[in-house]
């Protein structure tokens, strides 16, 4: 009986992960079995940043607002409650990019804010 050996499988696998890891420092991205455990390393760190990528576009967002909303007098807090209770519904993704890019539209919005925190 004959041994059977990889052949063209094995070899396209291997090529495959180490097409993958092309870039990486050192052996990690010549040997076949140390370029796996990188790959498969950076698929974890992948996955795990893709969650952390969205946390950090709302954290920014929230400083940006809180910002321009202490500029005319409120706090972060306050102004997303006096938004709410205005019934203005807009996300705080538009609204960081008001407070950068338009500041007169931020300004009647925090105007329309501390109204609706006044006659509440």
């Amino acid at each position: 009986m004959a041994r059977v050996k990889g052949g063209t499988v094995t070899l396209k696998r291997r090529k495959r992960v180490l097409k993958l890891a092309k870039g990486y420092f050192g052996a990690k991205h010549k040997l076949f079995k140390v370029a796996k455990q990188q790959v498969m390393k950076s698929y974890m760190y992948a996955y795990r940043d893709r969650k952390q990528n969205k946390r950090n576009f709302r954290k920014l967002w929230i400083t940006r607002i809180n910002a321009a909303a202490r500029q005319h007098g409120l706090s972060y807090s306050k102004f997303m409650h006096g938004l709410k209770l205005a019934n203005i519904d807009l996300n705080r993704k538009v609204l960081a990019d008001l407070a950068v890019n338009d500041a007169e539209s931020f300004e009647s919005l925090a105007n329309q804010a501390q109204e609706a925190l006044n006659n509440q």
